[in-house]
């Protein structure tokens, strides 16, 4: 069988150690090698680093690949934007690639992850003394999610993916979606049955992961598989399954047994309510909410970020694409999102329209809390009409360059200034990604029990009224409440509602460079309800990956033949 020479690439990228003589000097002393390495548990946590470090190093290398950001703007209450060279966004929100080597960082980056991993746990027990059992059971228990964890990125973006749990590189063909979710459930099981249940404190945080981040990562991957593929019950590799029953079980532990629960307000997430920001926003002025820190309980698992004050390397790049374009030197006309970006991602109008007008929702803070409507708040703010396009005039406050006000009274670029950040555009973004939070918790137990109480517990934190469980409930709340968080696409695929909801994008208002238009679609065999029905919603694998493995690897259906390739927006305006 041919090895794929890419893959093995990565491989010995990521850790740089083998047992293979051919690529590796195994009697070499200044290089650790499977002979000499793990030989501690603080050699496994330095791995366990590494498996880490993939999804940072993936957000700053082709982030609109990175698939928060993809299913972000892939569903209906996101639009492209950017510019008109901004063909990532466009593609994602569209789906459609942006050229060959769409995808091809994600499927490499997520591969080394899941090849770090599976070094752990194939190299554990050569390991010679661990601090403890529970200190044991912690780490192998976090490779195990982390594998689980990088599958499901890759199953839910590609459908079909090859399924390696050794180290040893080898060519292989895409297994199905039954054998790949199967292997996520097992290694979730086992995180599960290893990790202990310590309750989160602000001393522990939110960026490893931990026994009630397994627990409800097994939930949204039930739900998924379940409602996607019609099935009843989760597959295990050893030809068993997990019930309903066990989900919820898991997660009711996860909510009763975590220390995680619902912050009082739910703005108090994001980082335009810290202190020194709230103070001159004027939206804040009578809101009492104020940041809780990037490390707080209603946070299960989140993705870390920090300051490097030579490169961008460390820090959160997603929120550079999300940005506005052309903030100026002094911020005061875009304050408190003063950080200048490619302003990817605006708010689809019909999402700020649909909020107010649900008579479940009047009053909700949140709506103002999570988009800014850029001709009210920042009425001094031009934009970038030179360049803007399919820009709605709505900008999602959750993930933005948020400022804070110096001491002097200037403009700090980033409010993480006050944190030990660098004052600037981009290296200022540290703002962790929310991958798994409590509110999502508690409306996915409501969503598995049919029963009411979680989705109530997150309404009554908006201060709205008690309303009774149906599935259309359900989908509304989890709309507002996680908008903007990556759910909302693979929400629509599993209650089969993408060709729905999706032509609610279609005639919104935009404006395109100086020009007022409105959203379309393209037409014949890019229309997106084409591209639905080709691909239901998977992505190309990348083109590299088809022609190193010699014929063995097949492209997914709709992106043969160069089909789906992004041409230009289709808009006269432009």
């Amino acid at each position: 069988m041919k090895i794929n020479k890419l893959y093995i690439a990565a491989a010995l990228a990521a850790l740089a150690l083998t047992g293979c003589d051919d690529f590796l000097d195994t009697e070499s002393y200044t290089k650790k090698t499977t002979v000499t390495f793990p030989k501690t548990d603080g050699d496994i946590e330095m791995l366990l680093t590494g498996c880490y470090s993939i999804m940072n190093l993936n957000c700053n290398s082709k982030t609109e690949e990175v698939p928060f950001m993809v299913f972000d703007i892939a569903s209906d209450d996101r639009l492209g934007g950017g510019s008109t060279s901004n063909r990532g966004a466009q593609s994602a929100d569209r789906l459609l690639k942006r050229d060959n080597k769409w995808m091809e960082v994600t499927w490499e980056y997520r591969y080394k992850g899941i090849y770090n991993a599976n070094t752990i746990l194939e190299l554990a027990d050569q390991v010679e003394s661990w601090a403890s059992p529970e200190r044991k059971n912690q780490l192998l228990g976090e490779a195990h999610f982390l594998r689980a964890y990088y599958y499901f990125n890759l199953v839910q973006l590609f459908g079909q993916c090859p399924l390696t749990l050794k180290m040893e590189a080898v060519n292989l063909p895409k297994a199905s979606a039954d054998e790949i979710y199967a292997q996520i459930a097992t290694d979730l099981k086992e995180a599960i049955e290893m990790m202990p249940a310590t309750k989160y404190s602000h001393d522990i945080g939110c960026t490893h992961a931990s026994l009630w981040a397994a627990e409800a990562l097994m939930a949204r991957v039930f739900l998924f598989y379940t409602g996607y593929y019609n099935k009843t019950s989760l597959p295990t590799a050893d030809g068993s399954s997990i019930s309903k029953q066990q989900v919820i079980y898991w997660l009711e532990d996860c909510i009763y047994n975590s220390g995680h629960g619902l912050l009082a307000d739910q703005r108090s997430l994001w980082p335009y309510t810290y202190a020194n920001t709230k103070k001159a926003y004027k939206y804040m002025e009578g809101v009492s909410a104020e940041w809780a820190t990037d490390n707080n309980q209603e946070v299960i698992f989140a993705l870390a970020f920090g300051n490097y004050s030579s490169g961008d390397l460390y820090s959160n790049r997603i929120i550079e694409w999300y940005d506005l374009r052309k903030t100026g030197n002094s911020g005061k006309e875009s304050y408190p999102f003063v950080a200048t970006g490619y302003s990817n991602g605006p708010v689809n109008r019909g999402l700020w329209d649909d909020w107010a007008a649900d008579p479940d929702y009047a009053g909700d803070y949140r709506r103002e809390g999570s988009i800014c409507d850029r001709a009210v708040e920042l009425p001094d703010y031009e934009g970038d009409p030179s360049k803007e396009v399919e820009n709605s005039n709505l900008f999602a406050k959750k993930y933005a360059g948020t400022g804070a006000i110096a001491p002097d009274g200037s403009i700090y670029r980033s409010y993480a200034v006050y944190f030990g950040a660098d004052n600037h555009d981009h290296r200022g973004h540290t703002q962790n990604l929310i991958l798994i939070r409590y509110a999502d918790a508690l409306l996915m137990h409501s969503e598995l029990t049919q029963t009411p109480n979680g989705m109530n517990q997150v309404r009554a934190r908006a201060n709205l009224p008690e309303i009774g469980y149906s599935l259309e409930n359900i989908i509304k709340e989890r709309r507002y409440e996680l908008c903007f968080e990556g759910l909302r696409w693979n929400d629509l695929r599993r209650w089969h509602m993408v060709e729905d909801i999706m032509k609610s994008q279609v005639g919104q208002e935009i404006g395109n460079r100086k020009f007022t238009d409105t959203y379309v679609d393209f037409t014949g065999e890019n229309s997106f309800m084409h591209r639905y029905q080709v691909t239901g919603g998977f992505f190309n694998i990348p083109e590299a990956q088809i022609i190193l493995s010699n014929g063995v690897l097949t492209q997914n259906s709709g992106w043969e033949n160069n089909e789906g390739t992004w041409t230009k927006l289709p808009y006269n305006t432009l």
